[in-house]
């Protein structure tokens, strides 16, 4: 039972993505064959359009947008400020947000990189967003496959040319479907920034403590 406790959030939130590709993988199935029948073509079974281009497009445009919201926002965080915020450091502030982590080094109960030192311990500090930024990237390519498989799937339908991969990643549809997840993901991240100033929810480690004066910057 501890072991739930100490990792529940984690749990909770990979079951609600698997219930949710679950969901997405059945309703985008039957778009995937109303559109099918709609042009004669034999329909898909469920196996065969998990390995489509349209879910593989689909499903990974939106980890793109995800991957590219979170690496922007750890990047950010580090450099800009917004006073008041509890996503934000004090732009005034004197505390030291990470002390020096070469003053551990000696420490046992430390990551192994920063022990080692050297580019280890350089690569250990930035490597959450060097991990999201290759996500982002990851997710890019897989979009930008599936997303070409895709079309190319369409364009037979319509008895038109397929486009090669390079074509694909300077057509309108593939930044399309990129900029209309993007603005969304810079978007709510700006408003969590603006709406954390004045409001709350108690416990929440996202949250400043329901008593703390609006101007207080940071959790």
């Amino acid at each position: 039972m501890s072991w739930l406790r100490n990792n529940g959030l984690t749990i909770v939130l990979l079951v609600l993505t698997a219930l949710s590709l679950g969901g997405m993988a059945l309703a985008g199935l039957q778009v995937e064959n109303s559109n099918l029948a709609e042009h004669g073509a034999p329909t898909a079974d469920l196996w065969s359009y998990l390995f489509s281009g349209s879910f593989a497009s689909a499903v990974f445009e939106n980890w793109e947008s995800e991957f590219l919201q979170m690496s922007f926002y750890v990047v950010l965080t580090a450099f800009l400020f917004q006073r008041g915020s509890s996503e934000s450091k004090d732009p005034h502030g004197d505390e030291e947000v990470d002390e020096d982590p070469a003053s551990k080094q000696r420490d046992k109960r430390t990551p192994w990189p920063v022990r080692a030192g050297g580019l280890w311990m350089w690569l250990y500090s930035y490597s959450l967003g060097i991990v999201l930024v290759a996500l982002f990237l990851a997710s890019f390519v897989a979009h930008w496959l599936g997303s070409a498989v895709a079309a190319n799937e369409e364009a037979a339908v319509h008895g038109q040319a397929p486009a090669t991969l390079i074509e694909h990643l300077f057509s309108a549809q593939l930044w399309f479907e990129s900029f209309q997840n993007w603005q969304s993901e810079f978007l709510s991240t700006a408003v969590i920034v603006v709406l954390s100033i004045f409001l709350r929810f108690r416990y929440s480690p996202e949250s400043k403590p329901v008593a703390a004066p609006h101007d207080r910057t940071g959790s």
